[in-house]
């Protein structure tokens, strides 16, 4: 049996979609993205959560990602139950049946020059 590559259990603690971007899109448009990897045999169901400061939590948005592939996910992107709001600071939990791994990055193109972060989002250490 292939050991577990991941957790199940998530957290990027910045979040935040500029509201208007620079250069052509889609290549150039400001985002934000939760690069998921799913090393399993088994396709993963994830529901993504998000979290304000000032209002209750939206979600959870569901996205499978089929065994061994990786898939990107744009927060720009989701939109049911309700659109992730641009020009609004927020943080993410995100859970999945499987183990993954998730890695956060945002493309922030509202000067020509461009601004890109990445980072590695928190993993729990009890799931």
């Amino acid at each position: 049996m292939e050991a577990a590559t991941g957790r199940k259990r998530w957290a990027i603690a910045e979040g935040y979609i500029p509201g208007w971007s620079n250069g052509p899109e889609p290549q150039f448009t400001s985002h934000e993205t939760a690069c998921i990897l799913n090393a399993s045999d088994r396709d993963a169901r994830v529901e993504i959560t998000v979290f304000f400061s000032d209002r209750e939590p939206a979600g959870p948005y569901r996205v499978t990602v089929p065994a061994r592939r990786t898939k990107h996910v744009r927060f720009n992107d989701l939109e049911d139950p309700e659109p992730v709001p641009t020009d609004t600071a927020y943080a993410s939990v995100i859970e999945s049946d499987v183990p993954i791994v998730v890695q956060h990055s945002r493309l922030d193109s509202r000067q020509a020059e461009n601004a890109l972060l990445s980072s590695m989002a928190y993993a729990a250490s009890s799931d």
